[in-house]
């Protein structure tokens, strides 16, 4: 029998499978499709210190091996979410959570990684510098080593539990920022965000989103997310957390032999709500075929 435990930052989780940030809401979106239990975890919806409403519509559009997205980080703030959608996430899922943490400033980011760290359910923070569809904020931090790592001192400094950076690809070296997030204090780290990306309408001649431009996820970007994640992983001693483009039990594997410890999956929880529970079901019987007796024997294997 396969074993497909692994351990992330600390945190015992049953398979290395977790559903991204943004696509998978607070779990309940999800409960009455399969019981969210067998996952090894879930990252909820991107928090931020006050309500947002997120940018104008419309918001999404679709490409061929993907989609873009320029959602703005619409959530209802921390306080909403600590007083109302983490006592209801206990009635439904019994494992610890991630808790994804966005910002406009460094105060932003300690502001509500402290007040989430306090409660047993959060297993991880993963502090998000990456998001590429927000004006002033998320990005901007995660483009520079000096950002990137100012934002994980005042986090770690207000925090106990394992912080996870996570990391835009639409930089030129990506290795220099997750030194720079590790000798701050970075638990993991998580990659990659979206890509940027532009649909244009052909007949209004207009960019399909109101936002001119978005996030592009989706299998497309899974070569990309590989290499960052080989990178990374050779470059520093922390653990990683891959994420683009998965969307099946063998995007698994590749990305855990590149040097994931879990990984996550994303848009393909827009296309299909099954996609993680069949991801988990298939695990064993590809790793079988593979040799592969334990999962996390596998984690960075390849040279």
């Amino acid at each position: 029998m396969v074993d497909l435990s692994v351990n992330l930052c600390g945190m015992q989780m049953d398979n290395p499978v977790v559903p991204a940030s943004g696509t998978f809401g607070y779990g309940k979106e999800f409960k009455d499709f399969y019981d969210i239990n067998i996952l090894g975890s879930f990252s909820f919806k991107g928090t931020t210190r006050d309500a947002r409403f997120g940018n104008p519509t419309p918001r999404i559009a679709e490409c061929e091996a993907g989609m873009i997205n320029a959602v703005g980080l619409q959530n209802p703030g921390v306080h909403h979410v600590i007083e109302h959608e983490l006592p209801e996430m206990k009635k439904y899922f019994g494992k610890k959570v991630i808790a994804n943490v966005s910002g406009f400033s460094v105060d932003d980011y300690a502001y509500t990684c402290e007040l989430l760290d306090k409660h047993e359910q959060v297993g991880i923070l993963e502090v998000n510098v990456s998001c590429p569809n927000v004006h002033g904020g998320g990005m901007s931090f995660g483009t520079q080593p000096e950002c990137a790592a100012e934002v994980t001192k005042a986090v770690k400094a207000v925090t106990t539990k394992p912080v996870i950076i996570k990391l835009s690809p639409n930089v030129t070296d990506i290795v220099s920022i997750a030194k720079a997030c590790e000798e701050a204090g970075a638990d993991g780290i998580c990659l990659i965000n979206t890509m940027l990306g532009m649909r244009i309408d052909l007949k209004r001649r207009t960019p399909v989103i109101a936002n001119k431009m978005g996030g592009f996820s989706g299998n497309a970007i899974f070569p990309v997310a590989v290499r960052m994640v080989y990178q990374v992983s050779k470059a520093c001693s922390i653990p990683v957390m891959g994420c683009g483009g998965v969307s099946s039990a063998k995007d698994v594997i590749e990305m855990m032999m590149a040097g994931a410890t879990a990984v996550q999956v994303g848009a393909a929880n827009l296309v299909n709500p099954y996609v993680c529970k069949e991801i988990i079901e298939a695990l064993p019987s590809e790793c079988e075929r593979l040799g592969i007796e334990k999962i996390s024997d596998i984690i960075g294997v390849v040279e």
